[in-house]
């Protein structure tokens, strides 16, 4: 690159084509918070909010957007698409409050002739028409040639055709997609570097699509051939196979070309988080810098090279992301990887106790149960055979009811600190009661803080049958720290209970 630190602006579309993902369907009061996350916390530059037109419901979260923009001076930074469709599309974006249209013409001359059915003249007199009609409203004009990939493959000179009548116009970028993810990254570099030397001064963005798992390196070979902007998702959400995910391009971005973002990292997994819960689209455990697994050492051998002047460390570091690097307890698991945990719960251990945790870890991992850092003073303490553990809350008894027609009830008994508790209580289900006993004890009766459950997963393993173990992990919040435990059992309702029991002793070391 002639420039070693080129300045690329991002424009998320997460709630445009991301949401054109197969089931994805936001409400207006999720679309402002994942917008009010992109523009305030990620700090992108821009964000491509709707289609115009689609329904009522759209209007009113764009509207809802618009105006709490406005309010914040980021009404600029807000787009819409909208198409060639004379005043049709401008009225409706204009009355949203939006200042920004994303307008769809025709980047290949296949598209123009069959779906428009229209000469590329007739098609440019109509874009013109709408550029001057968005001109008398003042809003502003970005211009998507759609199927632009397969323009500069079988008709270039359409392409330059388009180009050549709307450059000398008001529209401030032009928007190259891939629209149908065909391209690989030398023909991304001939394309773009084509387009730059016939219209040097000319903004391009580029949108990349991952029907050939390419999207990531696509959108760099855009930014080598001197692309000024970029359109990413959150997760790699999109149509068909996705578009190029934030998190990855930015990390690409600046570790491998020094290039300059407005993108705060340490925001990037948090946003990434609300947006698989809105989306119900599940994070691949192993999806690079947002993937439950992508910071966890497994081997024991990398472990042990953390240890020793961080053998197995690259550039992207956890802690970039506002996280943390774990090291997993499985089969494969070493001695290193065993003491990277204990430092964490700062337990020590003799070797002999070393070998015998490892050995039983090893065992647990054989038969594909899962092991967390939570579990290890209970596995040091069901191993060594000591009470080390020395539980301060013991579920004494409990007693649970389930009947048609009627709320179900819980009653336990609990020892905490060495006092006996017993309470009652109606909830939703079985577990909901057993908690609001729980918590009447703690909040009520001790006037304690009680942990906020997050997360609630039960899984049995791969082909198990009515009478199979359940494994629920919980993720709870407590203060500044969010942490898991884990209940196994026959019974989902007691694995549930028995993963809460662990979460109380965990809460008492605080």
């Amino acid at each position: 690159m002639k420039n070693n630190h080129p300045k690329i602006e991002i424009m998320d579309t997460t709630l445009r084509d991301g949401e054109q993902t197969s089931g994805v369907s936001f409400v207006p009061h999720e679309k402002l918070m994942i917008a009010r996350l992109l523009l305030e916390e990620l700090k992108v530059d821009r964000v491509e909010i709707a289609s115009a037109r689609v329904s009522e419901g759209e209007f009113d979260a764009v509207k809802m957007i618009c105006d709490w923009a406005a309010r914040r001076n980021l009404l600029h930074k807000v787009e819409v698409l909208g198409f060639v469709d004379g005043r049709t599309s401008l009225d409706w974006i204009h009355a949203t409050g939006c200042r920004v249209i994303n307008l769809l013409c025709k980047g290949s001359l296949k598209h123009c002739m069959y779906q428009l059915k229209k000469t590329p003249e007739e098609h440019i007199e109509d874009i013109l028409a709408v550029v001057n009609y968005a001109n008398e409203l003042d809003i502003e004009v970005n211009v998507y040639l759609e199927d632009w990939s397969n323009g500069m493959k079988d008709s270039p000179e359409y392409v330059f055709q388009i180009v050549d009548a709307l450059k000398e116009t008001s529209i401030k970028r032009f928007m190259l997609p891939d629209t149908l993810g065909v391209l690989n990254p030398l023909q991304v570099i001939e394309f773009m570097r084509k387009m730059k030397k016939r219209y040097p001064d000319t903004h391009f963005d580029f949108h990349a699509h991952n029907d050939y798992d390419l999207a990531v390196s696509n959108v760099l070979a855009a930014v080598l051939s001197g692309v000024k902007g970029l359109h990413t998702t959150i997760n790699g959400l999109g149509e068909r196979a996705g578009n190029a995910p934030l998190a990855s391009v930015q990390a690409i971005l600046k570790d491998h070309f020094n290039a300059i973002t407005n993108i705060d990292e340490s925001r990037l997994n948090d946003v990434s988080r609300v947006v698989e819960s809105y989306s119900g689209i599940v994070i691949p455990a192993n999806k690079p810098i947002v993937g439950e697994n992508v910071f966890t050492q497994v081997a024991g051998v990398h472990a042990d090279g953390d240890n020793k002047s961080n053998l197995y460390c690259n550039d992207l570091l956890p802690e970039r992301f506002g996280r943390i690097r774990e090291y997993a307890l499985g089969k494969t698991s070493g001695k290193a990887n065993i003491r990277k945990n204990l430092e964490s719960l700062g337990l020590e251990l003799d070797e002999e106790s070393m070998r015998k945790v490892t050995e039983r870890i090893i065992e647990l991992g054989d038969k594909k149960e899962l092991v967390t850092q939570e579990d290890l003073p209970y596995i040091i303490s069901d191993v060594l055979k000591h009470d080390g553990m020395n539980n301060k809350v013991k579920l004494k008894s409990y007693f649970v009811t389930l009947a048609h027609g009627l709320k179900p009830m819980a009653t336990l008994s609990v020892e905490i600190d060495g006092q006996i508790h017993e309470e009652s209580s109606s909830g939703d289900g079985q577990y909901d009661a057993f908690v609001r006993a729980l918590r009447k004890i703690y909040k009520v009766t001790l006037g304690r803080k009680f942990p906020m459950l997050i997360n609630y997963a039960v899984s049995i393993p791969p082909g198990g049958r009515t009478d199979a173990f359940v494994q629920t992990v919980i993720t709870w919040s407590f203060g500044e720290k969010v942490f898991r435990t884990r209940g196994l059992d026959a019974d989902q309702t007691e694995a549930a209970i028995k993963a809460t029991i662990k979460m109380l002793n965990i809460i008492e070391e605080y």
